[in-house]
């Protein structure tokens, strides 16, 4: 049985790119290693998927959706986002809105963030950040 793992926006764009160009690469090699894991999106990724071009029409992005499970947001998802919005914003290491959202799902739901950009979710202090190469 696979791990639970949380699918941030760049690895999702990467994904969809792939898949449109009829090309595998790094992304879809992630799929590949990890068949038997259990791969969720957060509410903030579904969200900033729904507003891209691409997937601006309801129907194709219900349908990119299907093999994820999206994560709703929970009192502790909220608090978690108060922490480490104080914690950054103390430090002088701030991350985007959404992507604050994101890190503070993973912590909540103790779930490691798939992501191309290690570097920005590194700031986040006890995320698993799982880098795919992209």
């Amino acid at each position: 049985m696979g791990r639970s793992l949380i699918l941030e926006t760049t690895y999702l764009i990467d994904l969809e790119r792939e898949a449109r160009r009829g090309e595998p690469g790094l992304a879809h090699a992630l799929l590949a290693r990890e068949e038997s894991s259990t791969l969720y999106l957060t509410f903030t990724v579904a969200g900033e998927l729904a507003a891209g071009k691409s997937l601006g029409q309801r129907e194709a992005w219900q349908r990119f959706l299907l093999p994820f499970h999206v994560l709703e947001s929970s009192p502790d998802v909220s608090w978690r986002y108060g922490e480490l919005y104080r914690y950054l914003a103390k430090n002088g290491m701030l991350i985007g809105t959404n992507d604050l959202w994101i890190a503070s799902t993973a912590l909540a739901y103790g779930m490691p963030l798939v992501t191309g950009n290690e570097a920005h979710f590194s700031r986040v202090p006890d995320l698993e950040v799982v880098e795919y190469g992209g």
